[in-house]
């Protein structure tokens, strides 16, 4: 499985893109903003996709809405990764579209099988 992060935070890129590979051996990868994310994804089409919410520039809902408009990922999951965890904000970002949310901090032993409960995939 094949994951892309987009996070502008390069210390949660590494620490997801740990978890999720060492841990959860899959394929990681990373981009640094929304613009870079929605260009990655195009490139090399990913399973799923964590993307933060909170990003300057191009936030995770414009984000998101870009990658709907590309046939590339019209279709790929998408979580949210955030430390927006008040019920009303989780609500909002699952009608946006997303296939879930997981909050930061998250636990990096866990986030792999997070992931996976979350697209409805078995554990590996």
């Amino acid at each position: 499985m094949k994951v892309l992060i987009i996070d502008d935070d390069a210390d949660i890129r590494r620490i997801a893109g740990l978890s999720l590979s060492r841990l959860g051996g899959m394929v990681v990868i990373e981009a640094a903003g929304g613009a870079e994310g929605v260009r990655r994804a195009a490139e090399d089409p990913p399973d799923a996709i964590l993307l933060d919410m909170m990003m300057p520039f191009m936030n995770g809902s414009e984000t998101l809405a870009a990658l709907r408009a590309q046939p590339e990922t019209a279709l790929t999951p998408v979580i949210f990764l955030t430390a927006k965890s008040v019920q009303v904000e989780v609500e909002r970002m699952k009608a946006l579209g997303a296939a879930g949310v997981l909050i930061k901090p998250f636990d990096p032993r866990t986030l792999a099988a997070d992931l996976r409960a979350l697209l409805n995939l078995p554990a590996d």
